[in-house]
């Protein structure tokens, strides 16, 4: 056969990839001591950790997490489920989870629900395809098919943001009927009597609509004139600031408003500079989130800071003791509670 024919030897890294027993090869070890190094590190000796490390920068090895071989390594992924990743709240919970449990080699899958309890089924029936380690759902409202799926699991499931209502394994959160009481009676407090909750999107977020609840509940309780202007969109800035139009229109004499969130809170802030309504002197505004801006605003915000950070260390820490080996029985609930921070805005 011509020489021009001949097809080169083709380089056996490049016809498959490197497998673990390349890399045990390499590192002079067995596979089992390299499946225990990627999911316990800290549970193999300084030496064969150093050699595998090197073996598996040298080789560019990649664990396949789906393969029977790793014992356990399709369980090193966390399943986190939020209603909206435009959330600064959900954010902070997801990046605190995320700097937890890479300490314990866990990576977490993040999907978006935009607060359908359809989507969040649908997310929860394929996350179960991959055998994660836990799986960690906002609120405690589902449908009844994930409650059914999630009820036969043996893994963690940790519902967060949300207390006050049956959970299926563990509940982290606080109760959010009680931020809306904690609100108004700041507000009352502060001599306010006509009272406005300005809410987005609360037929579908019903944490928010929790809020709203309490505080009408205990502004009217107190003698003080409450009611809700609501919008079906998305909160954001533009929102707030047509709902405070809304507001004053049909309630001239508001001296107080409760904003379902700070962005909300920061487009009634832009409304009042707008239409010269004067901060906190005419109109006292609370919000909800304490988001980055919120102590930077003109005047600064009076909020309800949830920690979401510590959720989310909570739900790491879960995870973690899960994974210890620490046996747990009943169900669990850990309050985070929430504080409120008391700025100029009221």
């Amino acid at each position: 056969m011509d020489d021009r024919m001949r097809k080169p030897p083709r380089n056996r890294r490049k016809m498959q990839s490197v497998t673990m027993s390349d890399v045990a090869e390499l590192a002079n070890v067995s596979p089992s001591t390299v499946s225990l190094f990627l999911r316990k590190p800290e549970a193999v000796s300084g030496t064969a950790s150093q050699a595998i490390s090197r073996a598996i920068e040298k080789l560019n090895y990649v664990p396949n997490l789906m393969a029977g071989g790793l014992a356990a390594a399709s369980s090193r992924a966390v399943s986190i489920l939020v209603p909206s990743v435009r959330n600064a709240f959900f954010a902070e919970t997801v990046a605190s989870m995320q700097t937890a449990l890479k300490k314990q080699r866990l990576q977490l899958i993040l999907g978006h629900t935009e607060y359908d309890e359809q989507e969040e089924e649908e997310l929860v029936r394929m996350a179960l395809s991959w055998a994660p380690a836990a799986i960690v759902l906002t609120g405690l409202s589902h449908s009844p098919a994930t409650r059914r799926m999630l009820t036969k699991v043996t893994i963690p499931v940790i519902e967060i943001w949300e207390l006050g209502g049956p959970q299926i394994d563990a509940a982290i959160g606080f109760h959010h009927d009680q931020v809306g009481v904690a609100v108004a009676d700041h507000l009352i407090q502060q001599g306010r009597r006509n009272l406005v909750f300005l809410g987005a999107r609360m037929h579908q977020d019903r944490r928010a609509k929790q809020r709203c609840d309490g505080f009408l509940r205990t502004a009217r309780a107190a003698g003080a004139v409450a009611t809700v202007v609501e919008h079906p969109d998305t909160a954001s800035a533009e929102i707030g600031s047509m709902l405070l139009a809304e507001a004053l229109r049909l309630h001239p004499d508001t001296d107080g408003i409760a904003c379902s969130n700070d962005h909300i809170a920061l487009g009634v802030l832009f409304g009042c500079e707008r239409l010269k309504v004067s901060v906190p002197h005419r109109l006292a505004v609370v919000g909800f989130g304490d988001l980055s801006f919120s102590a930077a605003c003109n005047p600064p915000l009076t909020t309800i800071r949830p920690s979401g950070d510590l959720i989310g260390r909570e739900a790491a820490r879960l995870i973690e003791d899960h994974l210890n080996g620490e046996k747990t029985t009943g169900s669990r609930m850990i309050d985070t509670r929430f504080t409120l921070q008391h700025r100029r805005s009221s």
